[in-house]
C-alpha cells in the first residue's frame, strides 16, 4: 500500500535571484511533469526563457517544497515595476496602498496535486512581503484553478493577453498579507 502525499511532510526552501543557476533546472523540470499533457503548446515550450527572465531581476523571490530531495513545487515571482502593474488597466482608481508584488509562477508535479502543496508554496513565497497587493494571472481555460485563489481571498478584476501567442488570463488580485 502506497503512503499518502502530504504538504506538512514538504521541506520549503527560499532562493533568490543569486541561487538561480543551482535551481533553474529543477524549476524547468517540476514544470515539465506539473505541464506534461500541455508540452507540446509552443508557449509552454518557451518556459525556460520565462524562468530566464524572471530569475533576471534582482528582486526574485522563489520557493520549492522538497520531498526529501526532489523538488516537487515551486512557487516565484518579483515586485511589480510600479505603474505597470497587471492590475492597473482593470483598477479605477488605483487602490491608496499599492506596492504589488507580481506571483508569476506555480507548478506542482501531478503526483503532489490535492494534497495542500500548491496553497503551501504560495503562502510560503507570500509570506512577509513588503508589498500592499499580489497579482497574478489564470489561463480563463482553468476555472478550477481560479477558484483555488479566490478560495485563498484572490478576486478576479479582468482580463489580459500579455503575449500575442499567450493564453488570455483572468488578472487576479489579492491584498497582502492572504487571509
Amino acid at each position: 500500500m502506497e503512503a499518502s502525499l502530504s504538504a506538512t511532510d514538504l521541506d520549503v526552501r527560499r532562493f533568490t535571484h543569486d541561487d538561480l543557476p543551482q535551481i533553474r533546472q529543477a524549476l524547468i523540470d517540476v514544470h515539465s511533469d506539473a505541464y506534461a499533457d500541455a508540452m507540446d503548446d509552443e508557449f509552454n515550450q518557451r518556459f525556460p526563457w520565462f524562468v530566464d527572465h524572471w530569475g533576471g531581476n534582482p528582486d526574485f523571490t522563489c520557493v520549492i517544497a522538497f520531498d526529501g530531495g526532489e523538488p516537487v513545487a515551486f512557487a516565484y515571482g518579483a515586485p511589480a515595476t510600479p505603474k505597470r502593474e497587471w492590475w492597473r488597466e482593470h483598477v479605477k482608481p488605483a487602490p491608496e496602498r499599492h506596492r504589488t508584488f507580481s506571483f508569476s509562477e506555480l507548478a506542482v508535479r501531478t503526483t503532489w496535486r490535492k494534497t495542500g502543496t500548491a496553497e503551501l508554496v504560495t503562502r510560503a513565497l507570500l509570506e512577509g512581503r513588503d508589498e500592499d497587493l499580489v497579482v497574478l494571472l489564470v489561463d480563463l481555460e482553468h476555472p478550477r484553478v481560479q477558484a483555488m485563489y479566490e478560495s485563498w481571498g484572490f478576486q478576479k478584476v479582468g482580463d489580459r493577453q500579455p503575449f500575442p501567442d499567450s493564453p488570455v488570463y483572468a488578472v487576479m488580485l489579492a491584498e497582502l498579507p492572504l487571509g
